[in-house]
């Protein structure tokens, strides 16, 4: 395989660093059809402009207890950094960042890629598990993207990774680790994801059979088997179930007193972890007698980069990537 000059972006969600950033943070992702279709497109921004004006007040106050805004841009930024460096040894790559939501945005990310001469863009979603609302909508706004920018003419695109093994090996350590709290006493394994409309599902999304394989993946290394709940609905549709407060409270019901979540479908600490489930999921689980625990996040562990780093190159492997630099002529030989 003769690799070129390689641009990596990570695709992620994004999250508003300060309490200012919550509301326009909140129009962005309201405003995005492939999450919700809000009335008729040409409604989808106004819907979405009082929907974010409606629902800032309380997303700040939950942003103020994690000091008032994400901290997953720093978080994704680390990664770039990191993944950059593991790479290094192994051809030529940049890699950069576009959030779906906030900044740096796709357009910025493209422009910092504009004089890199690249012989191919690989769009590597942090998204473990592929659904339409997460990769699918921030591959599908890269490509839009590229139409105006076409600051190269290859991209190859990694939309989940749901059974890699060196994710999966990572994942299950952070589990390991985490049972090895409760001593000799019985823990349940709780995975919480975040939820989806039934409706994306019923449309042929991949998004549960792809939490499955990583599931499955896990028992396989950790020989413990757990329980699949679902996290941070909203809204008047019916979503995923069960979600994670009712799960919370049947297992109390059911006897269990211990508990270790793991947020599976995260790879990153965000508002979801940091507040939904190390706060507000633990402190339900400890007004039902329940002592709950929660993994460490991958973020920028060493494992989950070289994990990030393998995906890459087997991907380009597997798929046969075979690229020159440009010519004189600016040609690009590149196969798939």
């Amino acid at each position: 395989m003769n690799l070129g000059k390689i641009g990596i972006i990570l695709l992620n969600m994004g999250g508003p660093e300060k309490p200012e950033d919550v509301r326009p943070f909140l129009f962005n992702i309201f405003s995005d059809r492939e999450i919700i279709r809000l009335g008729p497109a040409l409604l989808q921004k106004p819907i979405a402009w009082y929907i974010a004006r409606k629902r800032a007040p309380k997303s700040m106050a939950t942003y103020a207890k994690i000091g008032g805004g994400s901290p997953i841009g720093r978080i994704t930024q680390n990664q770039q950094r990191a993944l950059e460096r593991a790479l290094s040894h192994a051809g030529d790559f940049v890699v950069t960042t576009a959030m779906r939501y906030w900044q740096p945005t796709t357009e910025t990310a493209l422009q910092y890629l504009a004089d890199k001469q690249l012989d191919v863009i690989v769009a590597l979603s942090l998204y473990p598990h592929y659904s339409c609302a997460t990769s699918g909508s921030s591959l599908k706004e890269l490509k839009r993207c590229l139409k105006d920018n076409p600051v190269c003419d290859n991209l190859v695109e990694i939309g989940s990774w749901p059974d890699n093994p060196g994710y999966t090996k990572c994942l299950a350590d952070k589990i390991s680790t985490g049972l090895q709290q409760f001593g000799t006493e019985d823990v349940t394994l709780l995975y919480s994801a975040h939820s989806l409309p039934v409706s994306f599902i019923e449309e042929g999304d991949p998004y549960v059979e792809h939490l499955q394989k990583t599931i499955a993946a896990l028992e396989t290394i950790t020989g413990k088997k757990g329980t699949i709940c679902y996290q941070s609905r909203s809204g008047p549709v019916q979503w995923l179930t069960p979600s994670t407060p009712e799960m919370i409270i049947g297992l109390a019901e059911a006897g269990c007193t211990n508990v270790l979540m793991v947020p599976i479908s995260f790879v990153s600490d965000h508002v979801e972890t940091l507040v939904e489930i190390n706060m507000q999921y633990r402190d339900l689980a400890a007004e039902h007698g329940i002592k709950l625990k929660t993994i460490e996040s991958l973020n920028d562990d060493p494992d989950f980069i070289a994990a990030l780093k393998s995906i890459v190159l087997q991907y380009l492997e597997r798929h046969h990537v075979s690229i020159q630099r440009s010519d004189r002529s600016g040609n690009v030989s590149s196969g798939h």
